[in-house]
């Protein structure tokens, strides 16, 4: 995730940190100390958010370690300061799998809420009190939020546990898209529930809970629907192959004319007949700002773009080509330059593919989208 820094690494996992964390601790003790309750409160607030989001990665390395007894990978986890996100290279195939990975954050909750009874700890008996969190001490105060973490994230709005069980239960009785669909939508009937509660008491946190849920939902149920309709689908039938190509000898004012005239972004750069890199959209503009339209396409090239074969599958392509951030893969067969993969062309060849089945007509030909 961008604007994260790395903050160590657990059972080969990467653990990152969001910056807008720091503005929620800053946020602690500025309001602390301003409040006249002193430096020492402040820094014991501080400790108990530091032990708490301790608690919510042990939940994420619980999600991550159960999906790799199933050969799920994890990419990294990102501390938020609304909790945290384990990044699963792929759902589990089986939904008894996904069942097994979604229940197992909140299980480490309630572990860690049995461990510190075993201790001694006992939860807060006062717990009608408004405040009652405020004046706790801190491991009392830590048992209880552990418990809240545990029934909160169990709540069926999808894409929070509770919404992955129910999906991963849906899946058992019917296809996995429907599945999804259905626990995407009930997800994001909570979502208006969530942000109607914090619109009605002021709770700004509730209204973020809403917005994650509701966005997560829709995102999710469309990622896989895209895995579905692209199930079985090679580069090569999605790609684009009719673009343009660059000399590293042409200049940007070229390359902008080539830009306007037509629908292609990214233009593939030779060096005689060698393959010299990508000159994206955004490069051109940056060199076109500081080097003007004489300047040469070779200066503002990446030279090392990512490529993939023709051959091989859509859908981890797509993976490849999200995570990386560009904004085209390089397709090749052989050394040679046969295509580029953009997720805008894929969009397209998803829209045909869904208009025909819906017409129930055969499935497109591989040169349909281009």
């Amino acid at each position: 995730m961008s604007w994260s820094w790395k903050i160590g690494r657990v059972a080969g996992i990467p653990i990152f940190i969001h910056w807008t964390f720091l503005i929620l601790i800053a946020y602690i003790l500025i309001a602390q100390v301003a409040g006249g309750e002193g430096l020492l409160p402040a820094l014991q607030s501080v400790a108990f958010v530091l032990a708490l989001f301790g608690c919510v990665v042990l939940h994420e390395l619980g999600h991550a370690l159960t999906a790799k007894r199933f050969g799920v990978e994890t990419s990294d986890i990102t501390l938020l300061p609304i909790g945290g996100v384990a990044r699963l290279q792929r759902i589990p195939e089986k939904p008894s799998q996904e069942l097994a990975v979604a229940l197992a954050g909140p299980m480490v909750n309630v572990v860690i809420v049995i461990l510190l009874w075993m201790i001694g700890v006992r939860p807060v008996v006062n717990v009608a009190e408004p405040n009652h969190l405020i004046v706790a001490n801190f491991w009392p105060k830590l048992m209880e939020v552990n418990l809240f973490l545990a029934v909160f994230n169990m709540l069926p709005a999808f894409p929070m546990d509770g919404g992955r069980v129910l999906r991963a239960l849906l899946a058992l009785k019917i296809d996995y898209a429907r599945a999804t669909r259905m626990a995407a939508s009930i997800g994001q009937l909570m979502a208006i529930g969530f942000g109607f509660l914090g619109l009605s008491v002021g709770n700004p946190i509730l209204l973020l809970i809403a917005l994650f849920v509701w966005i997560g939902a829709e995102s999710e149920a469309s990622q896989v629907e895209e895995r579905v309709v692209l199930r079985g689908v090679l580069v090569r039938e999605a790609m684009l192959t009719e673009f343009h190509t660059l000399l590293s000898t042409d200049t940007l004012g070229q390359a902008a004319d080539l830009l306007i005239s037509g629908t292609q972004h990214d233009f593939p750069v030779l060096e005689g007949h060698r393959f010299a890199g990508i000159l994206t959209r955004s490069d051109m503009m940056n060199g076109l700002s500081q080097g003007g339209p004489e300047a040469l396409v070779s200066a503002f090239v990446k030279p090392e773009p990512i490529s993939v074969s023709a051959d091989s599958p859509l859908v981890p392509a797509m993976n490849t080509l999200r995570e990386s951030g560009l904004p085209c893969l390089r397709v090749i067969q052989g050394d040679e330059t046969v295509g580029l993969l953009t997720l805008e062309n894929v969009g397209e060849y998803v829209m045909v593919k869904a208009a025909l089945a819906a017409s129930h007509a055969s499935p497109v030909a591989s040169k349909a989208v281009r």
